[in-house]
């Protein structure tokens, strides 16, 4: 009798085990950085900056891969984007104060952290959090080699559009983005920043010439076609404004 209840449960437990589904990815959070800055000694020592004190001390804090990229086609040139990865908002949230904490960084960074008025290190920097959808949870880095990366950002007139629209990046865009070739590095929704409500994206590219080649497949595709044309789905419904930026890695970019 005991042996027949032994076999009964070991059975079930094998059930559960071979049909319950696997773990799925924790969902990220992302700090996306921009710096806004004039042609001369600040690109330099931002690049220093990145290089030998930020990027570092963030990986020390547990935030990798961290991107850092130079904005090449868009408006505000020069400007450098730097790209953090984490799993925890308020780990994000509360940068300043642990970079503050770490000896190492704040003689690394010194020259840009604490440059004077007369010389500054930047024109302007802005921060924005976001939050990974939840059908793109993790960054994705692309293998080395070559890249271009395309930034994009959808405002939309209201709180009910947005969240319409990020449905649709769920339930069936990205998976139409994967098969046309178009390759995604993250997907977020601002929680906070400016514009809003909106949300970013970033795909990434060996060149224009693929990145133009799979956007045309994109467009081409007839389940795209389909979903965009429904009632309630159209841009003129749900976007108000669209913004896309081209960017390049810098040499010590972790993405």
């Amino acid at each position: 009798m005991e042996r027949r209840a032994f076999m009964k449960s070991a059975l079930a437990t094998a059930a559960t085990t071979s049909f319950a589904s696997p773990p799925q990815p924790q969902q990220e959070f992302y700090e996306l950085r921009k710096y806004t800055l004039r042609n001369g000694p600040q690109l330099a020592l931002a690049q220093g900056y990145f290089e030998r004190a930020l990027i570092p001390a963030l990986n020390r804090l547990g935030c990798s891969p961290i991107g850092a990229f130079k904005l090449d086609i868009g408006p505000e040139t020069p400007t450098y984007y730097v790209l953090i990865p984490s799993t925890s908002a308020e780990l994000l949230i509360s940068l300043d104060t642990r970079l503050a904490a770490d000896p190492e960084y704040i003689r690394n960074a010194a020259g840009f952290r604490d440059a004077p008025a007369s010389a500054p290190a930047f024109q302007r920097a802005e921060r924005t959090l976001l939050s990974a959808f939840t059908g793109w949870p993790k960054l994705t880095a692309p293998k080395p080699g070559k890249r271009i990366f395309q930034l994009r950002t959808y405002e939309s007139p209201s709180q009910v559009a947005h969240q319409h629209k990020i449905q649709m990046f769920n339930e069936a865009e990205i998976a139409i983005f994967i098969r046309s070739g178009l390759n995604p590095v993250f997907f977020g929704n601002t929680l906070i920043g400016s514009r809003m409500p909106n949300l970013t994206y970033m795909l990434t590219f060996p060149s224009l010439a693929d990145l133009t080649e799979h956007w045309s497949k994109f467009s081409a595709d007839p389940e795209w076609h389909e979903l965009s044309h429904k009632l309630g789905n159209t841009d003129a419904d749900i976007v108000s404004n669209i913004s896309n930026l081209y960017l390049s890695p810098l040499p010590f970019s972790q993405i």
